[in-house]
């Protein structure tokens, strides 16, 4: 098991969001992607934040977006369509379109909407 998996979620947005604002992108951004992406409501990442949930259990429970198989591209140097582990592959999406976000895309770009 991938230690990232076991790694609480709450521990890892603060740097999703600093990566976003150093851009010059803002935390409500980041949450319209992670919102956009889980399928989750506000309520729900407000929960998963307070209790420290891992990434496992965050994405255990997350309704997944189906446009989310339409992001690709590369993170850390890993093709984030060609991830095998499914739960590896939901972060992975997470990442992509934080970088995506921090590298000034534009939001209907990078939420994949026809």
């Amino acid at each position: 098991m991938h230690r990232i998996f076991t790694t609480s979620f709450a521990s890892v947005y603060p740097l999703y969001v600093a990566k976003a604002e150093r851009k010059g992108r803002t935390k409500d951004e980041v949450d319209e992607l992670v919102l956009w992406l889980t399928g989750f409501e506000r309520s729900d990442l407000e929960r998963h934040l307070a209790d420290a949930t891992t990434f496992e259990q965050f994405f255990a429970e997350a309704p997944l977006n189906p446009n989310a198989s339409l992001i690709t591209g590369v993170v850390c140097g890993v093709k984030v369509q060609e991830v095998e582990d499914p739960l590896m592959q939901k972060i992975r999406y997470l990442d992509k379109i934080i970088d995506e976000l921090a590298k000034g895309k534009a939001m209907e770009k990078i939420q994949r909407t026809p």
